[in-house]
């Protein structure tokens, strides 16, 4: 994959640094800050350099024999990660080759090279980020699913990290929206976290991409995930928060997004449980609020699907007698719903079954229903 030869972009007369170079470079105080990154990215500019890994070395460190220290730890480091990769099937994706992605290239630190496991083409498709909360209620992951579905079958590649809640939701929407989905890393190919999401991982690089700027060995420190949000962000030319609180990690996606100059959207939600502050706050600074994937394709001034008119998404099937008893969001048990219909348990459930199966309602794990889709009150009747 390493072919220098198609960048053009590059000195055609200066020495290209090889694929054990980058390797080392990329493992530069990695984990840590992103640095090595930034200098890889100026030095890609200045035409003449000969040895990348002293030069970067040489701005991270004063001490000459620190630098020669760190050079030989990230030589060896390289050398590991290489076999390691090229045992298990992961392939190297470095900022010379034509596969790396041009959007990320225009970050302020974009990663010197990606593992990736599956499809590394998929890093050059047009993507969205779907992004939130790792604790998120069960209607906001059916609305992460929903929108990343909606995402896939408009032909954008859904981007997210993989995590437990909204992440894991987004990918499996664009899964069943039949579109390929990029799963970004906070640790290395050889070891997926949190680690009941290696079949979901396996199902992503089967039609997508699972990468990572750590070596395959790495383990998920909490330092790195961070810093992996700005390629989930630099991936994308917008990123969409699905639920998230004042201090959720999927604002500092949103934060690297608008730094990188990318669209920032949000999906509002209830106001007493604090769940979605985060996402009302972006909303008040700017960010689109997100109800139907329609939002995301007129703030991106995307195409619909071949064959659906703009608004189709919308439409839905008549408002049921159920339903109209539902407002949006709220949790209600099946002796709330028994007092509001008037009707038995026995009957509800079974109209509650056939809506949950439709998408319209999720339920709870404390047993109640949670409306999640449908018109609004009155249409439809």
């Amino acid at each position: 994959m390493h072919n220098p030869k198609t960048v053009s972009q590059h000195p055609q007369d200066d020495p290209w640094p090889d694929l054990p170079t980058l390797v080392a470079v990329s493992l530069l105080q990695c984990g840590t800050t992103t640095l090595a990154a930034r200098h890889a990215k100026a030095l890609a500019a200045e035409p003449g350099r000969v040895n990348w890994l002293q030069a970067i070395a040489g701005r991270l460190w004063k001490e000459p024999s620190e630098q020669q220290r760190q050079i030989q730890d990230a030589r060896v480091g390289a050398e590991r990660a290489l076999s390691t990769a090229a045992r298990l099937g992961f392939q190297p994706v470095t900022w010379f080759d034509e596969v790396y992605p041009a959007i990320l290239r225009e970050i302020p630190d974009p990663p010197v090279l990606l593992w990736t496991h599956g499809i590394a083409a998929t890093l050059q498709l047009p993507s969205v980020a779907v992004v939130g909360s790792r604790d998120a209620l069960p209607a906001s992951l059916a609305v992460a699913k929903q929108l990343a579905s909606g995402l896939a079958e408009a032909g954008l590649t859904v981007v997210s990290g993989l995590a437990r809640g909204v992440d894991a939701a987004a990918h499996a929407g664009a899964l069943a929206g039949g579109g390929p989905s990029t799963a970004v890393l906070g640790s290395g190919l050889n070891h997926i976290y949190p680690k009941q999401h290696v079949p979901l991982a396996e199902r992503v690089a089967e039609t997508g991409a699972v990468v990572s700027e750590y070596p395959p060995d790495a383990r998920p420190y909490a330092s790195h995930f961070p810093l992996r949000n700005r390629i989930i962000s630099g991936l994308c030319r917008a990123t969409v928060v699905v639920e998230a609180s004042e201090r959720s990690g999927s604002l500092i996606t949103a934060r690297l997004a608008l730094e990188q100059s990318r669209d920032v959207l949000a999906v509002p939600g209830g106001p007493l449980s604090g769940r979605h502050r985060g996402c009302h706050a972006l909303i008040k600074d700017g960010a689109r609020l997100v109800e139907t994937v329609e939002d995301v394709l007129d703030e991106l001034k995307w195409p619909r699907p071949a064959g659906k008119s703009e608004g189709e998404s919308h439409k839905q099937l008549q408002l049921s007698d159920l339903e109209a008893n539902m407002a949006k969001g709220e949790a209600y048990s099946i002796d709330d719903l028994a007092g509001r219909t008037g009707r038995s348990a026995s009957e509800l459930l079974a109209d509650l079954s056939v809506l949950e199966l439709a998408g319209r309602l999720v339920r709870t794990t404390g047993g109640r229903f949670v409306r999640i889709a449908g018109p609004e009150l009155g249409e439809g009747n």
